[in-house]
């Protein structure tokens, strides 16, 4: 798997998925299909066409803040309870695509408390609950729960824990729509020393500039995904007798972390290289946070980041992180850096998902790069803040700068990549903010 990474672009024929060719022309599909198209189409890859035809049934959502299917599980959810007269539940939770099954309080390097648990059991139970109220008409209480319940991230003292993980807390708490009737969508802007705040900038400030060089990306330190994984050649201390009865799936290993981690880089990191900076201190990576805040703020919900940009190249990507900063105590002296969410937006396709546009070295122009949502309470003393880069790798993947036809480059350019705040074209992001009660 590393090998395979480290050697894209992929060819047909040359992956070990080549001795099923179905499997394989399946990964092509997902590697050179980058604009909409007859693929993308199909009633199995896109489900929000086909939302109309959607039977109307009592229906539950259950999803987690980690897991690449947020967005569409709060989606899935917003539009049935639109469309639909029958019951619509939502659940989401502080865990990745697996999480809400095990039994454990952390999810990648964070631990949310132990009232973040559900494990098979409880899962099960919410499930017999729901069925019993509404295929066998059992009058249990159900019907009169709030829609939605939602695990509001943040809270927590932010030391070590016993198992060696940072505690962030968090608690439940139940809600009657999504996204949130009182939400304060809030402006954060990007200002050119670096602040992110809510006074939109107010001269000509100059643009922040970058160079990407695809050949040293940005590496992934967390994240939403369901796991880059590899069946490692050495075991280390696993009895070869039992190695022969346990599944390969449990022996399966993932490359990167699966949720939130401290934003450094470190010998355990892909694709890092000494002397493994924090993220922040790399200069192909764009930093803007607030003050120490002097009282806390709850962002509940979808984020969108509006960027003023330009790039040297006919092609490049552009990503946004959002990041929970904690100050340094005696466990973390640097403080702890939590990533929240992320996305990235392909330059060609910043108008349509239809037609492939490059670009015009130099020509700045604006894009819009939607976070999946996501509740998190920064606490008084953390920061807010939002990363821009240009690649996320490899959960995300690498854009050669060349504008070739994507999954087919012959070769990788470094894009000189530049990001306006000034006040004609003022970046920011839009935060849903949570009023406190």
């Amino acid at each position: 798997m590393r090998k395979l990474l480290t050697s894209m672009p992929f060819r047909p024929g040359q992956t070990p998925l080549a001795v099923v060719p179905n499997l394989e022309k399946t990964l092509f599909d997902y590697y050179y299909r980058g604009k909409y198209d007859e693929f993308w189409q199909r009633e199995c890859n896109d489900f929000e066409r086909n939302f109309p035809r959607h039977a109307d049934v009592p229906a539950t959502f259950t999803g987690g803040w980690f897991d690449p299917f947020a967005s569409a599980m709060t989606g899935h959810f917003t539009a049935m309870a639109r469309q639909n007269r029958t019951p619509q539940r939502l659940i989401m939770g502080p865990w990745n695509h697996v999480a809400m099954r095990g039994e454990a309080s952390f999810v990648g390097d964070v631990d949310f408390g132990p009232e973040s648990v559900w494990g098979v059991p409880h899962y099960f139970r919410q499930q017999l609950r729901w069925f019993d109220r509404w295929l066998r008409d059992i009058a249990n209480g159900v019907g009169q729960e709030a829609p939605v319940l939602i695990f509001v991230m943040g809270g927590g003292d932010g030391r070590r824990t016993p198992q060696g993980k940072h505690f962030h807390g968090g608690l439940w708490r139940s809600e009657y729509e999504w996204p949130l009737a009182r939400t304060r969508y809030t402006p954060y802007y990007l200002h050119s020393d670096g602040k992110l705040s809510t006074d939109p900038p107010r001269g000509d400030d100059p643009p922040r500039t970058y160079t990407f060089d695809p050949n040293h990306p940005v590496p992934t330190v967390g994240g939403s995904l369901c796991g880059i994984m590899e069946l490692p050649a050495d075991e280390g201390d696993l009895d070869l007798m039992w190695k022969r009865f346990l599944s390969p799936v449990t022996r399966l290993r993932n490359l990167v972390t699966v949720g939130p981690a401290h934003q450094k880089e470190g010998p355990h990191v892909f694709a890092a290289r000494p002397p493994y900076p924090l993220l922040a201190d790399r200069p192909d990576v764009l930093v803007f946070q607030t003050p120490p805040l002097p009282a806390p703020v709850e962002v509940t919900g979808p984020i969108v980041v509006k960027l003023w940009i330009s790039s040297s190249a006919v092609d490049t990507d552009f990503t946004a992180k959002l990041v929970d900063v904690y100050p340094p105590c005696a466990d973390y002296p640097e403080g702890y850096h939590m990533n929240l969410v992320d996305s990235i937006i392909r330059r060609r396709y910043r108008n349509s998902w239809e037609t492939e546009e490059l670009m015009e070295p130099g020509r700045v122009s604006p894009v819009e790069i939607r976070l999946p949502p996501t509740s998190n309470f920064f606490a008084a003393g953390h920061r807010i803040r939002v990363d821009i880069s240009s690649s996320n790798f490899p959960r995300l993947d690498l854009n050669p700068n060349t504008g070739e036809p994507m999954g087919r480059h012959t070769h990788m350019l470094k894009a000189r990549n530049a990001l306006y705040v000034d006040r004609e074209r003022a970046s920011h992001v839009v935060l849903p903010v949570i009023p406190a009660e």
